[in-house]
């Protein structure tokens, strides 16, 4: 028998086994990390493993002359002394630094040392729940010795009665020749051997006893970028690993923090902006990134993983958008996450074209949602080229909602002949260079967008009919860029000018 570590758990099986027989559903184009069992330098590192009777949490201490209390120290009680919404301390234990007298500003997962009635002989080991001002009788500069790196949502659970059964200091491997990402699900097991399949990352303000809706609008960001379970690992540093797969975002900055190894960013600014940045060391804070989570699962996977490489990703929580659904679907999966919902409508096939809250957040934090919905027939269906136009696809995407839901809006300009235009809200700014001109002739249902060689560029149009000399938008085929096809030309005909069409995207 085989003895291995994976995701954390141990298992046994035969000798003889392989990684497919372990993961039998994995992906083979995503990567996993594999340490092998070895000769492996040992190294302390600043981090620190603290257990207690609600499940354990890891915290950074950057200064190697702090000292935290043992708990099997006899002068320290690890039990929980008090808690409220904002901290939770243990103790006392007597310490030796002189105390501020005056309130200081705690960030989440900030831990520090204070003190009760400002004798140091009754110190306590303070942890900070929620982002607040206080005076708990610190040292300067709050007293604050490190931060709370994993397991943030452990101290939400602690109440009267738990306590601290362990502080030790974690240990890191350092021969990384014996650590490697592989994608070969027919490599042999080997004893003793640890293997990460994916890596987990926790939205901040998000915890199952707790919901913070600050930066609601960043972490749907988030998950709406790794809803498909995968990041791309598009380029890697000696400090993070970046996913820009979906191109340009518009994000805005919701929450400025250190960037510690774990942490996970948006990137505001830039041709970049919208990308995702996860971190592998410790980074200064920056005016160009939001933080909006945290890695709790697999952070050794990204310390391995190289340019180019995809990794299996689960967000927490589950990403909440009905847009796109049939009515009868949206009941159903809005029940099954224990949300309450309310329609505009009984009819079970019509299409949700809007919710409110919009956000994943403010959805579970209020437990219920509200949607408005438009019979099937008004919706349209159109199949986009990713494939042959993707700049222009990823325009038409852009400035019709399409790029973040599976609902988007057209506005109707006007018709004429068997040609129908539409006006999305283009910027003059937008370089729409051609790509997928036609040759030959344009297709019936051809769905087409002017580009910046005539003056009506980002203009769309559809035909109803083949034509050899024209394209979608009544341009010139050198002006034309097609890139798709709309599948319900019937529904075109009860359209007034300055009407909206939506439209839902499908792959055929």
């Amino acid at each position: 028998m085989i003895r291995f570590t994976l995701d954390g758990r141990v298992i046994q099986t035969d000798d003889g086994a392989c990684l497919k027989d372990i993961l039998p559903d994995h992906n083979p184009a995503l990567s996993l990390a594999i340490i092998r069992p070895g000769i492996v330098s040992e190294e302390a590192t600043r981090h620190f493993r603290i257990t207690t009777t609600k499940g354990e949490f890891v915290a950074e201490i950057p200064d190697g002359r702090v000292v935290l209390p043992n708990p099997d120290d006899a002068s320290f009680n690890p039990a929980l002394h008090w808690s409220d919404r904002y901290a939770a301390a243990f103790g006392p234990f007597p310490s030796d630094f002189n105390p501020l007298r005056r309130p200081s500003r705690y960030a989440r997962g900030d831990i520090l040392i204070g003190c009760g009635g400002y004798d140091t002989q009754r110190s306590y080991l303070i942890v900070s729940r929620k982002e607040h001002q206080a005076d708990h009788g610190a040292a300067e500069g709050g007293g604050i010795i490190g931060h709370i790196v994993a397991g943030r949502g452990t101290i939400d659970r602690l109440d009267t009665g738990d306590q601290i059964t362990g502080i030790e200091r974690m240990i890191s491997w350092a021969d990384s020749t014996h650590s490697i990402t592989t994608t070969d699900l027919s490599l042999p097991l080997e004893e003793g051997m640890e293997i990460i399949s994916h890596i987990r990352i926790q939205a901040d303000g998000y915890s199952k006893e707790d919901i913070n809706t600050a930066i609601a609008d960043s972490v749907d960001h988030l998950l709406f970028s790794l809803q498909s379970g995968i990041f791309h690992a598009e380029r890697t540093t000696s400090t993070y690993c970046m996913d820009a797969h979906l191109g340009h975002m518009d994000i805005r900055l919701e929450q400025k923090a250190p960037r510690r190894e774990g942490a996970v960013t948006a990137r505001t600014k830039g041709k970049l902006s919208g990308a995702i940045y996860i971190y592998r060391d410790d980074v200064a804070t920056s005016p160009h990134h939001t933080v909006i989570g945290q890695v709790t699962h697999g952070i050794e996977l990204i310390r391995l993983i190289s340019d180019g490489e995809s990794c299996a990703v689960v967000c927490e929580p589950e990403r909440f958008d009905l847009l796109g659904m049939h009515l009868e679907d949206a009941l159903a999966y809005a029940e099954s996450r224990g949300i309450s919902l309310k329609a505009d409508s009984e009819s079970p096939k019509r299409i949700v074209i809007s919710q409110e809250p919009g956000t994943t957040l403010d959805v579970l934090k209020e437990k219920q949602v509200s949607v408005t919905t438009m019979d099937q027939d008004d919706v349209i269906d159109i199949t986009l080229f990713d494939d042959k136009a993707p700049r222009t696809v990823d325009i038409f995407r852009r400035f019709t909602g399409l790029k973040r839901y599976s609902i988007g809006m057209l506005p109707f300009f006007f018709s004429f002949d068997d040609v129908w235009l539409f006006e999305p809200d283009i910027p003059e700014k937008i370089n729409i260079i051609p790509e997928n001109t036609p040759l030959g002739s344009v297709p019936k249902s051809s769905l087409g967008m002017t580009n910046a060689s005539r003056r009506g560029g980002g203009l769309v149009g559809v035909r109803e009919s083949e034509n050899a000399e024209f394209g979608p938008t009544a341009e010139p085929f050198e002006g034309s860029n097609i890139i798709g096809i709309m599948h319900d030309l019937e529904k075109l005909q009860k359209l007034k000018e300055g009407d909206t069409i939506y439209i839902r995207e499908v792959k055929r």
